[in-house]
């Protein structure tokens, strides 16, 4: 949990304040109420969204209520029996922060053009309403439910910054599109159900795969995202070049895999992913810091379905 607690800040943060990208509605399209529901095609990248603006402020409002009572820094094995007055404040904090957070969910989900976007707005939402509901009887398998809300506000976050940070739109045209989706979600189906549950077949694989890449590229890993690469050491370099192909590979390993898993949300999302990582590798030779949101895009689309697939195995 603190991994991904520090994670939602830190992207956060990337998140402008004074984004030119306009938080307005979007006119329903046919007798439906969401700006997506023509969208249909493939699961390519992101470069505009009318509601990342206002994401922005309710990832950020969130961010300041859990970084107010240490969040990050919770020992996530503690159960509600335990818990001491002071962690008790803190649980019902967060809990209050975040479903002050997800009450604007629903609005964001009818705006946004993008139908992943209306698939990941409908999974925080989802996995925070089950979050809240086990915060009384919290034990620490309910944790893999917190990093699912986690992991999708990141990913939403994520997307929004490398928007604003102007860091996706000149690699967007270079990226090959991706395929049409198998059996895109319709919108008379809501995406607020749990997306991963037992019966998605590729789960453990998509666990290994995870569990696999992050072990290859650690060295990059460990190299500070802040430095450009007009900064980097003939070493640091090196290791840039070297998990390139690495990372494409990987991309179309989960592209595969999301395919394979014959959930539609999934799909989108290992799809979106694998997109994110391939402009991510594009971006090496002249890599800035702003380029670093295009990877946690990919990391944290990624990490909502692996710890969707904890949550189901818990």
């Amino acid at each position: 949990m603190a991994v991904i607690a520090v994670s939602v800040a830190a992207t956060v943060l990337g998140l402008r304040r004074d984004s030119d990208t306009a938080a307005t509605s979007s006119p329903p399209h046919g007798d439906t109420q969401f700006a997506s529901a023509d969208d249909t095609g493939p699961a390519n990248l992101i470069t505009e969204d009318p509601t990342c603006q206002a994401w922005s402020k309710v990832a950020r409002d969130y961010a300041a209520s859990i970084n107010s009572v240490g969040w990050a820094e919770r020992d996530p094995k503690v159960a509600a029996v335990d818990w001491t007055a002071e962690q008790r404040s803190m649980y019902e904090t967060v809990s209050e922060a975040l479903s002050h957070a997800v009450s604007f969910a629903p609005n964001l989900e009818k705006q946004t053009p993008h139908r992943v976007m209306r698939e990941l707005y409908g999974q925080f939402e989802a996995a925070a309403h089950a979050w809240i509901d086990v915060v009384p009887n919290y034990d620490s398998k309910h944790n893999a439910v917190a990093n699912v809300y986690g992991a999708a506000m990141s990913a939403l976050s994520a997307i929004c910054a490398a928007i604003d940070w102007k860091s996706i739109q000149p690699l967007a045209p270079l990226v090959n599109p991706p395929a049409p989706p198998t059996n895109p979600l319709p919108v008379s189906s809501p995406a607020t159900g749990d997306a991963i549950n037992e019966s998605v077949p590729i789960c453990r694989d998509w666990l290994t795969s995870a569990t696999t890449f992050d072990d290859h590229s650690a060295a990059w890993l460990a190299i500070d995202a802040n430095i450009p690469a007009s900064d980097w050491t003939p070493e640091q370099k090196a290791v840039y070049d070297a998990v390139g192909p690495v990372m494409t590979a990987h991309a179309d390993e989960i592209e595969a895999l999301g395919r394979r898993s014959a959930d539609p949300i999934m799909e989108d999302f290992a799809v979106l992913a694998a997109q994110y990582l391939r402009a991510y590798v594009l971006a090496i030779p002249t890599y800035r810091s702003a380029d670093n949101y295009v990877s946690d895009a990919t990391r944290f689309l990624r990490s909502t379905l692996l710890w969707a697939c904890r949550r189901s195995a818990s």
